[in-house]
């Protein structure tokens, strides 16, 4: 689908590694100009020149950078960005009395109210202009309860209702939004959970790529304009 995207824009959260990093690169393929977000340092520098983008130092878990970023956005393009895929994840898995308040805390933070501040910011901006794609990484979690995943579906429930009512009040405004609801994604998000040792989680082998889950986003983002796709489930078939 190389050039399908040309004069597009977007910008991308969690793009240094993992889901994000494959989506910035697959809009990238596209043709689309990307902004890679994530907390900075060499790993998103490195990751921007390899896709070609542009390494954005944010954290979407605070109001006032996200504020910077926004605007930092917006004055460098000279409109606000046709794309929005909000995709910085945090993971953790624990018996919910066992889970600590602050890893709780982490994973709202990051899952929900990192996507909640950059909404919040960017569609004012989307339904002035009348058009606007957001797309939400969410997660087989956020629709159904596995054990030891309090927190994790805690923030990805949330953020389905978050989409979901975001859906409903951009309906008719030319801003459309898709939720995509990737399974078990081989990520370095598992890496301190080592999956393939334990028999009461998918080996690593039978994860989703996280190509897989950035060709859903290329997707529903490359649909014509009166087409909305809401939600996407992807699934491994193995």
């Amino acid at each position: 689908m190389d050039g399908v995207l040309k004069g597009k824009t977007a910008l991308v959260t969690g793009a240094s590694r993992g889901i994000g990093l494959a989506v910035a690169r697959e809009l990238a393929g596209a043709g689309a100009w990307v902004g890679m977000v994530a907390r900075g340092g060499g790993e998103l520098a490195r990751a921007a020149e390899e896709v070609g983008g542009h390494a954005i130092p944010a954290d979407v878990t605070s109001p006032s950078s996200v504020h910077g970023l926004v605007g930092y956005v917006t004055e460098l393009l000279g409109d606000t960005p046709d794309i929005l895929v909000n995709s910085a994840g945090a993971f953790a898995l624990a018996p919910l009395a066992a889970t600590d308040p602050d890893t709780f805390d982490r994973q709202i933070a990051v899952n929900l109210r990192g996507p909640f501040l950059l909404i919040r910011a960017l569609l004012p901006l989307m339904l002035a202009r009348r058009a606007g794609t957001v797309v939400n990484i969410g997660s087989v979690a956020g629709r159904a309860a596995f054990p030891e995943n309090g927190a994790y579906s805690a923030s990805k429930f949330g953020l389905r209702g978050l989409h979901e009512v975001l859906v409903a009040e951009t309906r008719g405004t030319g801003v459309r939004a898709t939720l995509v609801e990737p399974g078990a994604t081989d990520t370095a998000l598992w890496d301190p959970v080592d999956p393939d040792g334990r028999s009461d989680l998918p080996s690593r082998s039978q994860m989703l790529a996280p190509g897989d889950v950035a060709r859903a986003v290329l997707f529903a983002v490359t649909q014509p304009a009166g087409v909305e796709i809401p939600a996407i489930a992807v699934q491994s078939a193995g």
